[in-house]
């Protein structure tokens, strides 16, 4: 006797019922699955953004902004801050180093970035094509910006003032393509990268320092020597601005720097660990609600399946009770029982991964373009295989409590009452 086979076909006998059990189950895995996969995806981004990364010295306003808008490149800056108090704070020996960062300006929506080559070093990105930036107006691209704008060596482009295109065009300074980024599935794939020096000349309309090593002196990595600071040769350099500096510590006790800096200036110093733990606290609010709708969503499905099958067996008694009397046993009924209901929680995994991962790469394409940043992913996560465990679990419970009736099944009565 082919279990499998007859489970099949009285599936397919009850199609309305069956598939609405295979639909409840489809969209709790969904939702659940698509839950795992956002929130891995998130956490993978964030903790690889942020790694290396203590401080954020920028301007007052909200410390998650800062973090958002300097790290992930994700929100508008708080504002500039002077340069000649930055590098103050910075020189404690404490600080390991410090990156600058000058923003205000993009290209078709992909922000062009003020730092040095220490900003590149920190993210592990290597040039594919070209070279590293070493003049003002000079500008190496990350990936996505280059198969996005089409963007190649040698090109030539204006910027445009503010975050978001749209924003008034830059015309009287040019940016000129020297180097294109090899991918590191980071925020520097979506970057456009140049000497601060550009960003100055770009804004205060003049004449731009002519190499990058200058530019490092204007903004270099922490500690710095006193001769690397502002010097009388340039009067402007004393007022010159950035956004922020990107700070990692040489230990831990760095970060009884941030109350000081909070307190004692007119900078904010922002601590990302402890930003991003309470945005993902805050988001984890709602996370959790929608996994509990899905887990209730899957034990409806469960109990959907549990009336189904109910029904099924009420309705195919003289149809068991012939199978018994032919040479079945209970165990082999109880068996094709527990077969439906396992077929139809292994349909509702499977097209529910299928689901999630649509609905992933349909976020991703939405983020993307917004915020320039990629989530696509096919692989099975840990707890996905956990997920499949308690679907087959709900699946089998399911059908195992009204298929315990075949025990009590009286053959010659049933036969009899038909």
């Amino acid at each position: 006797m082919n279990l499998v086979r007859i489970s099949w076909a009285n599936l397919r006998d009850k199609p309305l019922s069956s598939f609405l059990s295979g639909l409840l189950m489809t969209l709790g895995i969904t939702i659940i699955s698509l839950l795992l996969l956002l929130n891995d995806k998130l956490e993978d981004q964030f903790t690889k953004n942020a790694k290396g990364v203590d401080m954020v010295l920028g301007a007052k306003g909200s410390p998650l902004q800062l973090i958002l808008s300097s790290i992930y490149q994700i929100d508008a800056p708080t504002g500039n801050i002077p340069l000649a108090e930055a590098q103050q704070l910075t020189r404690n020996p404490m600080v390991k180093t410090a990156i600058p960062l000058a923003m205000g300006d993009n290209y078709q929506s992909f922000r062009i970035v003020g730092t040095n080559h220490t900003y590149l070093t920190h993210y592990g990105a290597t040039v594919g094509q070209g070279r590293l930036f070493t003049k003002s107006l000079e500008v190496v691209v990350g990936t996505r910006v280059a198969q996005v704008t089409g963007l190649k060596i040698g090109d030539q482009f204006y910027g445009s003032h503010g975050m978001d295109a749209g924003g008034d065009v830059h015309k009287d300074k040019s940016y000129r393509v020297v180097g294109l980024l090899n991918p590191s599935n980071s925020v520097v794939d979506g970057l456009i990268l140049t000497p601060i020096a550009s960003v100055w000349a770009v804004h205060e309309h003049g004449e731009a320092q002519t190499d990058e090593a200058h530019a490092d002196q204007e903004a270099a990595p922490a500690p710095v020597p006193e001769s690397d600071g502002p010097t009388d040769r340039d009067p402007t350099e004393k007022s010159r601005e950035i956004t922020s500096m990107l700070i990692q510590f040489r230990n831990p006790l760095g970060m009884m720097l941030a109350r000081g800096i909070n307190s004692n200036s007119k900078l904010q110093a922002a601590l990302p660990a402890i930003e991003i733990n309470r945005l993902f606290s805050l988001l984890g609010v709602g996370v959790d609600t929608l996994r509990y709708l899905a887990l209730a969503i899957m034990v409806i499905s469960g109990i959907s399946v549990f009336v189904s099958l109910y029904n099924s067996l009420k309705e195919r008694k003289y149809e068991m009770a012939l199978m018994l009397s032919m040479g079945a046993t209970r165990t082999q009924l109880f068996g094709m029982l527990l077969l439906e209901g396992l077929a139809l929680s292994l349909i509702g995994f499977l097209l529910g991964v299928v689901l999630s991962r649509i609905g992933l790469a349909l976020f991703s394409a939405g983020i993307a373009q917004e915020f320039h940043y990629s989530l696509t992913g096919f692989r099975l996560l840990p707890q996905e295989w956990l997920l499949l465990v308690a679907a087959v679990g709900i699946g089998l419970l399911a059908a195992a409590l009204p298929a315990i009736g075949v025990y009590r099944m009286n053959i010659s009565q049933t036969l009899a009452e038909e």
